[in-house]
This record gives structure tokens, sequence and C-alpha cells, in this order.
């Protein structure tokens, strides 16, 4: 039975179309990044200086699907990622659907967690997705020797490999954790941009407080504080402290945010 539920749930959700014009923008930004790297090569040469970023990421394309989800993890993820949510229950209390689901003799908890589950499938298939046309395009754009991490060295690519899966699996940690705190909202309204609006409207606050070093004290409680740290995912060997503690806070965002999401709908009149 919630098998079935959560299969409808992702099903359902493939076929909006903005979420297929999503994942196709999704698809995208990989490919456009590893142009704009290739093309940057040709402008350090044509004009006899420096060598352009593109020669110096010769032979390093592995390194573009990383590059990419921590670009995306600032803005586009969680904007993804609030759409989702935005449509899991205001969505469906707009058009009226929400109603017949809470009257259904189904626990109000358990379609919480199938509107979660159906979140993080999809935050992790559009990951997985830019992950893997990252792949492509940075071998295609710049051929592939392994992978250069930050801390010099080279990586085979089976190394490479399993770097860009541990990267996957924290981003997408990080957009379920935004996308809980999303649900939350979304349980509060029935208009989708509303949803949308707060959860964007949120990270940026969050980044912008981040700036500010007078307010040091506040930065542990910031998720976005916690991106920067990802990145050490390219470093050799893999220090632990941040991605832990990154991961750490993205959980409680995610506890949080699934508690007030299931109070709101428990309470919830239908």
């Amino acid at each position: 039975m919630i098998t079935r539920q959560f299969g409808s749930e992702v099903r359902w959700m493939l076929r909006r179309p903005r979420t297929l014009i999503g994942l196709f923008g999704l698809m995208l930004v990989p490919i456009l990044i590893s142009f704009g790297i290739w093309t940057a090569s040709d402008d350090g040469e044509s004009g006899g200086g420096p060598p352009g970023l593109g020669a110096i990421l010769q032979g390093n394309g592995m390194v573009v699907p990383i590059f990419t989800l921590f670009l995306s993890l600032n803005l586009l993820l969680p904007l993804v990622a609030s759409i989702w949510a935005a449509d899991g229950l205001a969505g469906e209390a707009q058009h009226g659907t929400l109603r017949g689901l809470l009257v259904a003799p189904v626990s109000r908890v358990r379609l919480l967690f199938v509107k979660l589950f159906g979140l993080t499938a999809m935050s992790l298939f559009a990951v997985t997705l830019m992950a893997v046309v990252g792949i492509i395009a940075g071998t295609a754009f710049l051929g592939t020797d392994g992978m250069m991490t930050l801390s010099g060295t080279t990586l085979s690519t089976a190394e490479g490999l399993a770097r860009i899966g541990l990267f996957i699996l924290l981003v997408t940690f990080q957009m379920v954790a935004i996308g809980a705190v999303a649900l939350a909202v979304s349980s509060t309204t029935e208009h989708p941009l509303v949803v949308q609006a707060a959860t964007m409207t949120t990270i940026i606050v969050f980044q912008v407080l981040g700036q500010f070093t007078s307010l040091d004290w506040l930065h542990p409680f910031l998720i976005t504080t916690g991106f920067p740290g990802l990145i050490d995912v390219m470093r050799d060997p893999i220090p632990l402290g941040q991605i832990g503690d990154s991961t750490l806070l993205a959980g409680c965002y995610l506890l949080i945010g699934t508690g007030l999401a299931a109070i709101r709908l428990v309470t919830k009149d239908s």
C-alpha cells in the first residue's frame, strides 16, 4: 500500500509540465558551464596572456559536476525544491484535492511522508541528472585524466566517480532539508507562490546574514553557512569536520521542517 503511494506520488510529480521544464533547465547548467570553461582557454591563448581557465582544467572534466552542483546549491536547487514542496501541499490545497486526501482513511502523517518521499526522490533524481550531464559535458569539452583535487593530487577515474557520488548524496540531503522547511510553509497556505517566495527569501537573507562578521554567533544556525564546507569532497584526504557539521545542521532543519508540517497537518481542519 505505502509503496504504491510512493510510486504514485513520484509519477504525479513527473507528469507536471513545470517539473519537466525544471529538469530540462537543470540539464542545461552543466553544459553551459563546461562550454564556458572551454571557451575561457581560447581567450587566454588568443590574447597571449596567462592560460585561461579551460587550459588549467584541461583533462580535468570530472570536476564539472561538482563545480556545477556547488554553484547551484546557493539558489537554483533550493528554488526547485521549494517548487516541488509548494506543489505537494499548497498546490493540492489550491486545486481542492488536498481536502479529499485529508478526509481519506489514511494517516495524515503518512500523507506527509509520502510527500517527503516524493520530494526526496525527485531531488536525488535532479541532482544525479545534473551530475551525469556534467560528467558527459565535462569529458566532451575538457577531457578527463582523472580528477584533480584541491590538495593538488590527482585521483583515478573510479575514485573521482566515487567523490561525485558522495557529493550527490550530500547536496541531495541539503536540498531535502530545505524542501522539508518549504513543506512546513506549504502546509499553512493554499498559494504555492507564497511558499516559493518565503523559502527563497529565507535562503537569500541567510546568505546575506552570513556575510556579517558581527553576527558570527548566528552563523552556526544558518543552513547556508554549511554549503561551502561541502567542497571539502574535493580535498585529498577528505576532511570530515565541515562536511559533518553541514550535514548535521541540514538534519536539524529536516527534523524541524517535518515536525512542523506534521503538527500542522494533524491539526488542520478537513
